[in-house]
């Protein structure tokens, strides 16, 4: 079948627009984005208080476990507070604008796009937020509290002759290391959509994924050592989910990558 045959059977349901109806239009699909991220920022300062206490609640469990009713976190300078709730705003605003600023993107771009392209990239477009949900979550009801734990046991009680040693967190400090891990297990599950797209598009195969098991996982074990926290929980932590999408993005890929019979050979 013919490349214009098979273009006639799959149209682009969009009307012809001027560079300047371009432009006008991609204004107002930014100017929708950037006024959501203003108002999801301000409503995030307002609740950046209890947004924060949901960041800190399994450091704070631990310590409750332990008998630290008398603990706390600590800032030591005037703005330190300040400032961390304005991040917590930024960074909630940015999670909770996200799917408008998705949404925008794919009203701009799906006008000019294939029906049949648009049946091929939707369901990469769905998975992505999902599979970062999904890695967040891991990170927060399962890393967390194993590794703080961990970090936790090296307190050491005053006795004769030895100051104690007493975890004093820094709410900047923490605030930082706990986006950072939410940030790299959520980017980090983004690996089925890459390598499953990439086969889509042909740049990679389902042969060359098998082939490249060993060294991938040698990979994901670097990768995970370089953007966690120096310590064996949390890298394994990461590690080993991204060892089990890998496996699951060649069987995607086996399903959804197109067969060499669908090829076309003109």
């Amino acid at each position: 079948m013919s490349d214009a045959a098979t273009r006639d059977d799959d149209p682009i349901n969009d009307k012809p627009m001027s560079l300047m109806e371009h432009l006008l239009e991609l204004r107002q699909r930014l100017l929708i984005s950037v006024v959501t991220f203003v108002v999801t920022f301000v409503v995030c300062y307002y609740f950046s208080n209890e947004i924060y206490g949901f960041l800190a609640r399994p450091l704070a469990e631990i310590l409750l476990e332990q008998g630290g009713q008398d603990r706390r976190m600590i800032f030591t300078a005037l703005y330190e507070a300040f400032f961390t709730y304005l991040k917590v705003a930024f960074f909630g605003a940015i999670f909770f604008s996200f799917p408008m600023f998705a949404t925008q993107l794919w009203l701009f771009i799906a006008p000019g796009l294939y029906r049949s392209e648009k049946r091929a990239i939707m369901p990469f477009l769905l998975a992505s937020p999902v599979l970062f949900i999904a890695g967040s979550a891991l990170v927060y009801y399962f890393i967390f509290p194993l590794a703080w734990h961990f970090f936790i046991s090296f307190e050491t009680p005053a006795t004769d002759g030895f100051v104690a040693i007493q975890l004093e967190a820094k709410v900047s400090e923490y605030l930082s290391l706990v986006m950072h891990l939410i940030l790299a297990f959520g980017i980090a599950f983004q690996l089925p959509v890459l390598l499953v797209l990439l086969c889509r598009v042909n740049i990679l195969t389902v042969d060359g994924l098998r082939k490249g098991r060993r060294y991938a996982i040698v990979g994901m074990f670097v990768l995970a050592a370089i953007i966690t926290p120096p310590d064996i929980i949390s890298q394994v932590g990461l590690a080993l989910p991204l060892i089990l999408l890998y496996e699951a993005s060649i069987w995607l890929a086996v399903w959804i990558a197109p067969k060499p019979a669908q090829l076309d050979p003109d």
